[in-house]
């Protein structure tokens, strides 16, 4: 009996603290701009398109490019997209039901051209693509 008591006693135990560390984590927490989005300070933006009600922008760190589509008005779940793509490449996208931004979508593509987008909500008329640009 006192085996089954020692047993009880330390399952309990290693339940509460499974349950404990359940509760104390916190979830992630969403970007507070673009370019935290894109990874921080070493990013800047180098151009921005409206569609709909979201910003699609383009920014930059040197050598890495990045799309993230913002949405003006944060909060309701809508459909947001953002893609970017270099020379021979295949589009990198990210497209969902999000409340605040889709992206980031990264290209290293210094001294190379790109392409960009993306779109807000399910109209395909609101979404918008760069010729080949940037080059440089």
């Amino acid at each position: 009996m006192r085996n089954f008591k020692k047993g009880a006693a330390l399952a309990l135990a290693s339940a509460a603290a499974i349950a404990g560390s359940i509760f104390t984590s916190s979830p992630a927490m969403a970007a507070s701009s673009p370019i935290a989005a894109c990874g921080g300070g070493s990013y800047h933006v180098i151009d921005k398109e409206y569609v709909g009600k979201a910003i699609i922008y383009l920014l930059y760190n040197g050598t890495t490019n990045c799309v993230v589509t913002w949405k003006n008005s944060p909060g309701t779940t809508t459909y947001v997209s953002a893609q970017i793509r270099k020379p021979g490449g295949s589009w990198k996208s990210d497209g969902g039901n999000y409340r605040t931004y889709a992206g980031p979508v990264k290209v290293n593509a210094a001294g190379q051209c790109i392409q960009w987008g993306g779109s807000y909500g399910s109209n395909p008329n609101e979404g918008w693509y760069s010729p080949w640009e940037h080059c440089g």
